[in-house]
């Protein structure tokens, strides 16, 4: 990793961090427990690849850094809700996530369905807030962004195909390179996407600016999941901090699977060029993005 790319990653995690315990509840009263668990739920490290992605963007056309933490924040709270779901005994029943238990493991199942609906819906309110942007109208933009990206024909919709999936696993059936293509681009590249464009939004960018952002994240979000692949193939349980080798266990159709090793990694490099190509429409300083799209086909977590 780059050393810019690793002040701004570092630099973007503390920020969002001291944002996220600002902008979400203080444990008190009854509503202690949950509010432990949406603490624990964000707040347990992480990559913080989206937010660093709403960070950069928005430095590209002279956002406030006040505004784009607040929409940084947002994003990283409905992730984290996303993990928190993903996990549990109904979805893929995981224990262990950033290498500690996962949210439902560390309280219960109850609790963890509830963080999660309650950082949904923390997002959206922030997203919402005049504090966000003077704009009424670029809010609303945000807010209908993120929905998309997030609902069913965004990363819920994903989540679904992934079911589905499971599904077809068990009858002794895969899907095949197009179907994996698209459960990815909903599941994972959708919030990419938004994450992306969200400091374009904020920033009143012109709209070549926001296609090639768009672009640049269908791209990095797909090579982000070809490495994860890649990872839970060869990658050390320890440093990846969490279980490995789950989809394939289950039968379940995977872009080493269907490309082998070598073709993963291929693929995964054409994509990082690619990604790094569909900036040059941008006049500002896309370092920080080009050298992002290097580090997610090179990560070791």
């Amino acid at each position: 990793m780059s050393q810019r790319l690793a002040a701004a990653m570092a630099e973007a995690a503390e920020s969002v961090e001291a944002a996220l315990r600002d902008l979400l509840p203080h444990p008190a009263g009854h509503t202690a427990r949950l509010d432990d668990a949406l603490l624990y739920a964000c707040l347990g490290g992480g990559k913080r690849l989206r937010p660093l992605l709403v960070l950069a963007g928005a430095d590209l056309f002279g956002v406030p850094r006040a505004q784009s933490l607040r929409a940084a924040a947002a994003i990283e709270m409905l992730h984290c809700y996303s993990l928190a779901h993903d996990d549990l005994p109904c979805m893929d029943n995981d224990d262990l996530r950033r290498g500690r238990p996962t949210l439902h493991k560390a309280f219960d199942e109850a609790t963890a369905v509830l963080a999660g609906d309650g950082l949904q819906a923390q997002a959206f309110a922030i997203l919402a807030d005049p504090a966000t942007h003077s704009d009424a109208a670029i809010r609303v933009e945000l807010i209908a962004a993120l929905a998309q990206a997030a609902g069913p024909r965004g990363m819920v919709g994903g989540q679904a195909i992934d079911l589905e999936a499971e599904r077809l696993a068990e009858a002794g059936k895969r899907m095949d390179m197009a179907e994996i293509a698209q459960l990815q681009a909903l599941k994972t590249g959708a919030l990419i996407g938004f994450s992306a464009e969200a400091g374009a939004i904020l920033g009143g960018a012109p709209e070549t600016a926001r296609t090639a952002l768009r672009s640049y994240a269908a791209d990095l979000g797909l090579a982000f999941q070809i490495a994860d692949d890649i990872l839970d193939h060869e990658g050390d349980a320890a440093l990846v901090g969490k279980r490995l080798g789950k989809d394939a266990a289950a039968g379940k159709a995977t872009f080493v699977g269907l490309l082998g090793l070598d073709g993963a990694k291929a693929r995964a490099q054409a994509l990082c060029a690619s990604a790094q190509s569909r900036l040059s429409p941008i006049s500002g300083d896309t370092g920080v993005l080009h050298a992002l799209a290097e580090f997610v086909i090179t990560r070791r977590s």
